[in-house]
C-alpha cells in the first residue's frame, strides 16, 4: 500500500487505481446506489472528502435519474447520459455488480462537437433519438424481455426489463450475471429445456411452453421465445428472450384436456353398463330378478366393489338389503352415517368422500347412494362403492342418477302389474276431503251422490288413441241440468252427461279435469276398487300389493291431498280367479278401442230395453262413425262371450 495525494486518505495502489487517479476526468464506481470509489478528479469536482463510500444522492443532484440509467444499461455495454445541474455529461459502463461512470466537461464536449462532428450532428441526433425510442420500447413492453451474452461463461443474462421482473418476482440485481435457467424447477418439462439448448447451440430461434417458478416458488406457465442477435458480420453476439405468462390459457387448455379425458374414460366405463342395466330393467320378469341383475352388472365393472339395493323398513327402523353383490350388509339403520340413509332422508344423491392423503382437501367421493323414486313413490336406494383409488365424479353421479330413475321405473312397472296377479294385497279405506278432486267438488256443489264406475279413455279428434283419461260416475240426487250448472261454476272441471235416466232420477256422467286420484294411484301400482262421494267427502277403497311400500304410497297420497284419513287397513289373500282378475284378463284380450266402446255401451244403457241411447248417439259421443262403433262393439261382445264361457271364474 502507498499513499496517494488524496487528502491524507489511502487508496489501494493497484495499476488500475493508479491509472484512474491520473485521469483529469472525474470517475466514480456505483454499486447498489452507493459510490464505492471516486478518483481524485471526482473528489475535487464533487467536493468529496476522503476515499470512503458515499450515497449517490450526496454526490449527484439528479441521482435517481442516474440510478435508473444504470439499471437500464445492459451489462457489458455503455450509455451516454446528460447530468442536469452539473457541467458534466457522463458515460455509464455497466458491469454485473455495478457500473463505472466517467464524466466529461459539457463545454468541451459541445466545442468538440461543433468543430469535429458538425457534419454529423443531424445523424447523431437521429441515431440518439432512435436508440432512446427502442430502449423505451424494451422497458415498457408488456412481455418479459431478456438479453444474454454467449461470449461470457454460462451465457449469463445482461439485461431484463420491468415486465420480466413483474412476471418472475426477481429484481434486476437478482438475475444479472446468472443463466436464465434460474426459473426452472422440478416440474419444468425436460424436453422443452433440451429443445432450447439445441436451438442455442445451433444459433436459431425457438419457442417453447414450460412450467417455470417465480422467486417466491409459485408456478406459472411461461411461453419462452429465444432468438440470436447478430452483428454486421453475422456473428451471434447476444441472445434475446421473450417471456409471456400464459398460465390462464394453459390452465384452461389443461382443464379441457382433463375434462375430455375424463369423459372418454367415463364413456368407456359406463357405456356398456348403461346398455346392460337398461336391458336388465326391461327384461326382468319380476322385481327381485331386476334388482339382482342390476347389482350383479354394476359390480362386474372393475371400478366398483360393493353394490346393493335396499328398502326402508318402517317396522324396524332399518334399510333392509334386497339384493347385492360384493360385501353388502344385511341392513343398516335409517339414521346411520351412511350415504344410503342420507339419500332416503333427503331424496337426493348422497356421497361419502375419503381423503387420499393427510390433506383433507384432496378428498374424493368413493361411495354414493341414489334414491329409487318414481312418481313420488320411494322404491328403495341404490348404493355403489368404488374400488380403492377410484372416485365417483359429478358426471358419473349424473349417469347413475339416470340409471336409478330407470330402475325405479322398472320396479314401478313390476309392482303395478303385480296388483293384477298377486294373491296377497293390502286393502285400505280412505276418506278424502280435498275439493281439488273433481267428484268431491261436484258432490258438494250439486248436493248429490257420485259412485265410481270406471276410468275410460277420452278420445281425441278422430282417433280413439288420442286424448286423456276421463272417469265415469253414476250420479243420484241431482238432475242432468243441475249437474251441468254446478260443473260450470267449478274451475278446471268438465262434466258431460253420457246417459240421463230421468225416471230413475239417475244419470251417468263423464268427469275430466281437476285432480284425478285414480290415474295417479294407478301409475303407482294401486287399484281403486270403489269411490263414493257425498257432501264434499269421498270414501276410497284401494288394493295395494302386500310387497309394495304401502307406507310410502299413503304418505305421498296424504301429502297430495291434505286432510286424507285412513279409515281401515287390512291384509288379505285371494284364492282362485277373483272378479278383478277376470276383468283384468278380459281387458288384456280387448283392444283399447274395443274396451272403450263396450264400456260406453254398457254404462249408457245400450243393452237395456227400451234403449235410452242408440248406437249412433254413442258413436257421436266418441267422435267415430256408426259403422266403426258397431264393428268394435261386436268384436268386444265376442271376446266377452269367449272369456265367460271358455274361462274359469270363481265368484267367491
Amino acid at each position: 500500500m502507498t499513499n496517494a495525494d488524496t487528502g491524507g486518505d489511502t487508496v489501494e495502489d493497484s495499476p488500475a487505481t493508479a491509472t484512474l487517479e491520473r485521469l483529469v476526468d472525474p470517475v466514480i464506481t456505483v454499486t447498489d446506489g452507493t459510490v464505492t470509489y471516486a478518483n481524485g478528479a471526482a473528489r475535487e469536482a464533487f467536493d468529496l472528502e476522503g476515499t470512503g463510500e458515499h450515497a449517490l444522492g450526496d454526490v449527484l443532484e439528479d441521482s435517481h435519474a442516474v440510478a435508473a440509467e444504470i439499471n437500464e444499461t445492459t451489462v457489458g455495454t455503455s450509455r451516454q447520459i446528460a447530468l442536469d445541474g452539473t457541467q458534466y455529461n457522463g458515460r455509464i459502463h455497466r458491469a454485473e455488480s455495478g457500473a463505472t461512470v466517467v464524466f466529461t466537461s459539457r463545454v468541451m464536449a459541445d466545442s468538440a462537437s461543433d468543430t469535429a462532428t458538425a457534419t454529423r450532428d443531424g445523424q447523431h441526433s437521429d441515431l440518439t433519438q432512435d436508440r432512446a425510442v427502442k430502449e423505451r420500447a424494451l422497458e415498457e413492453a408488456p412481455v418479459g424481455i431478456t438479453i444474454s451474452d454467449p461470449d461470457r461463461e454460462d451465457n449469463p443474462l445482461v439485461y431484463v426489463n420491468d415486465a420480466y421482473q413483474e412476471i418472475t418476482g426477481y429484481s434486476y440485481d437478482d438475475v444479472i450475471g446468472r443463466n436464465c435457467r434460474l426459473l426452472q424447477g422440478e416440474d419444468s418439462d425436460p424436453d422443452a429445456i433440451a429443445e432450447m439448448a439445441v436451438a442455442i447451440a445451433e444459433e436459431r430461434p425457438v419457442t417453447v411452453e414450460l412450467k417455470n417458478y417465480r422467486k417466491d416458488g409459485t408456478e406459472f406457465w411461461n411461453e419462452v421465445t429465444i432468438a440470436p442477435v447478430r452483428d454486421a458480420a453475422g456473428t451471434v453476439t447476444h441472445y434475446v428472450g421473450f417471456q409471456n405468462d400464459i398460465s390462464a390459457r394453459k390452465e384452461a387448455e389443461l382443464a379441457l384436456e382433463d375434462r375430455t379425458a375424463e369423459l372418454e374414460y367415463l364413456l368407456e366405463r359406463v357405456e356398456g353398463l348403461v346398455q346392460d342395466v337398461t336391458a336388465a330393467v326391461a327384461g326382468a320378469a319380476d322385481r327381485s330378478t331386476l334388482e339382482r341383475a342390476v347389482c350383479d352388472r354394476i359390480a362386474a365393472e372393475a371400478a366398483y366393489d360393493d353394490v346393493w339395493i335396499g328398502e326402508r323398513n318402517p317396522a324396524t327402523g332399518t334399510i333392509d338389503v334386497r339384493a347385492g353383490a360384493g360385501s353388502t350388509p344385511e341392513s343398516i339403520a335409517v339414521d346411520a352415517a351412511h350415504p344410503a340413509a342420507e339419500a332416503l332422508e333427503t331424496g337426493e344423491i348422497a356421497r361419502k368422500t375419503v381423503a387420499t392423503d393427510a390433506d383433507a382437501s384432496t378428498a374424493e367421493p368413493t361411495h354414493a347412494a341414489y334414491p329409487l323414486m318414481y312418481n313420488e313413490i320411494e322404491y328403495g336406494v341404490l348404493s355403489v362403492r368404488a374400488v380403492s383409488g377410484q372416485d365417483i365424479g359429478d358426471r358419473e353421479a349424473v349417469i347413475f342418477s339416470a340409471l336409478a330413475r330407470a330402475i325405479a321405473s322398472g320396479i314401478n312397472a313390476r309392482e303395478t302389474s303385480r296388483v293384477l296377479t298377486t294373491d296377497a294385497v293390502v286393502a285400505i279405506d280412505l276418506e278424502v276431503t280435498d275439493s281439488a278432486v273433481a267428484p268431491i267438488a261436484l258432490s258438494a256443489s250439486a248436493d248429490c251422490r257420485l259412485e265410481y264406475r270406471r276410468s275410460v279413455h277420452q278420445p281425441g279428434s278422430g282417433d280413439l288413441s288420442d286424448g286423456d283419461t276421463a272417469t265415469l260416475f253414476t250420479v243420484s240426487g241431482a238432475s242432468a241440468d243441475t249437474l251441468t250448472e254446478a260443473a260450470d261454476s267449478l274451475s278446471d272441471i268438465d262434466c258431460r252427461v253420457v246417459v240421463d235416466r230421468e225416471d230413475d232420477d239417475e244419470c251417468v256422467v263423464e268427469l275430466s279435469g281437476g285432480d284425478d286420484p285414480v290415474s295417479w294411484l294407478s301409475e303407482r301400482g294401486v287399484r281403486v276398487t270403489s269411490i263414493d262421494c257425498e257432501d264434499g267427502r269421498a270414501r276410497l277403497s284401494l288394493e295395494i300389493p302386500r310387497s309394495a311400500n304401502v307406507r310410502t304410497i299413503i304418505d305421498a297420497l296424504e301429502e297430495r291431498h291434505p286432510g286424507t284419513d285412513v279409515r281401515s287397513f287390512q291384509q288379505r289373500d285371494r284364492s282362485g280367479e277373483t272378479r278383478q282378475e277376470f276383468a283384468a284378463r278380459l281387458e288384456d284380450e280387448l283392444t283399447e278401442r274395443q274396451l272403450t266402446v263396450l264400456q260406453r255401451a254398457y254404462l249408457g244403457g245400450y243393452f237395456e230395453w227400451p234403449r235410452p241411447v242408440t248406437g249412433e248417439d254413442l258413436a257421436q259421443s266418441m267422435n267415430v262413425s256408426r259403422p266403426t262403433f258397431h264393428e268394435h262393439l261386436r268384436t268386444a261382445e265376442a271376446k266377452l262371450c269367449r272369456a265367460f264361457f271358455d274361462g274359469e271364474y270363481n265368484s267367491e
